[in-house]
């Protein structure tokens, strides 16, 4: 069922006075992306008549625009990368660990998305797998899925990476699996400072290296000796980093993170309701026990909070590292199934117990009678409709 507000009702309502407003502004990127999710599943962008076999009810359904920032374009990227993620799961513990850099890097990185969200990426990877091979801790080889988000509940531009770790590693001779020991993945006040210290030392390589711009109230920055100045202080503060209890199962925490990642900074789900001079949204208040709150924006603002959270071209928001690295993740996991297998029963950690996350939506079967849909017209793209509210 169509949620009551979404955000192309905000687009098309109030998109056209943002875009023109902020016309020096707006990126190429940002551009797409309205008009993407502004014509996705209307007549503009074509469809087609679908009619069932059993009850002959009949429905059109028009095209979606498939843009990954879009609200309703998800589901089915998420299915599919649940289930292909399903097949390289083990049976032990798994990790949610999560890296999150201060406020003052999240205003950086968003004067310089592509290079700044890179960074973070190499600095997280780099941080988990030298500890992880430190036999202080574990010593071995990490295998792990980082997924990079960029929001907070309110729209703010907040970004972090959430990691699904295996709990333990490959030994160095890649003849022994090493587990975690139970219930602990890595220190975290080592994982913090290592991070802090890996990530500033690349974002001070890019600076020296002219990859960085700053522009309105980071222009100060530009200069080599301010943004030194600017490093000194960064050095100096906490960064986030924390590790939560094991989850029930594997498949628990690729549900969460596929939930979260195949959608955007906002569900449709979330949006309470929109009119001309304002826009109203649940959040969760997590320093108050999660609890649900409402927050209203001029259309304006929360049109510019959505757009906060538009990635790069090409730039890939869930990678993949160590032994579940694209190319040599086939062979290591069929190493590590083997290695587990011979592990003695009683040292062997307990398997994962699947959770089922229902049937996938199945756009062929008819909502009446649960009969097969098939597409009997094609409907070719027609102009939008004139906005006439």
């Amino acid at each position: 069922m169509r949620p009551a507000v979404e955000v192309a009702d905000i687009f098309r309502h109030h998109g056209a006075v943002y875009a023109q407003a902020h016309a020096g502004h707006l990126g190429r990127v940002e551009r797409r992306v309205m008009a993407a999710i502004t014509l996705c599943r209307t007549a503009a962008l074509g469809g087609h008549v679908e009619t069932c076999d059993d009850c002959a009810h009949s429905r059109i359904a028009y095209n979606s625009c498939r843009n990954r920032h879009c609200p309703k374009c998800q589901g089915t990227a998420r299915e599919r990368w649940l289930r292909d993620r399903e097949a390289d799961l083990l049976p032990v513990p798994y990790f949610h660990v999560v890296f999150t850099v201060p406020a003052e890097v999240a205003a950086i990185a968003y004067q310089n998305k592509r290079q700044v969200y890179a960074i973070l990426f190499e600095a997280v990877a780099e941080t988990l797998k030298t500890i992880a091979a430190d036999p202080k801790h574990l010593g071995a080889e990490l295998g792990f899925i980082a997924i990079l988000h960029t929001w907070g509940q309110t729209l703010t531009h907040h970004p972090h990476i959430h990691c699904l770790v295996p709990g333990g590693g490959l030994s160095g001779n890649e003849k022994r699996w090493t587990a975690c020991r139970r219930g602990f993945f890595l220190p975290v006040r080592v994982l913090s400072r290592l991070f802090r210290r890996l990530f500033l030392e690349r974002l001070q390589a890019a600076h020296l290296a002219g990859r960085l711009l700053f522009f309105g109230e980071l222009r100060s920055l530009t200069p080599a000796g301010a943004f030194a100045s600017a490093l000194r202080l960064l050095r100096r503060k906490r960064w986030v980093v924390y590790a939560k209890p094991p989850f029930g199962s594997p498949e628990h925490v690729l549900a969460y993170l596929g939930r979260y990642t195949h959608r955007v900074a906002i569900a449709n789900s979330r949006l309470v309701s929109a009119d001309e001079k304002s826009v109203t949204f649940r959040w969760r208040d997590y320093r108050r026990a999660n609890a649900t709150r409402h927050m209203t924006l001029d259309p304006s603002e929360f049109i510019r909070r959505f757009l906060l959270h538009c990635l790069p071209d090409g730039f890939h928001r869930i990678r993949h590292y160590g032994f579940l690295a694209n190319g040599i993740r086939a062979a290591r996991l069929a190493l590590i199934r083997q290695l587990l297998a011979d592990t003695p029963p009683e040292a062997q950690p307990q398997a994962a117990q699947s959770v089922s996350r229902g049937s996938p939506f199945d756009p062929s079967v008819c909502p009446h009678c649960g009969g097969t849909l098939r597409i009997i017209a094609r409907l070719p793209r027609a102009p939008p409709s004139p906005d006439t509210s």
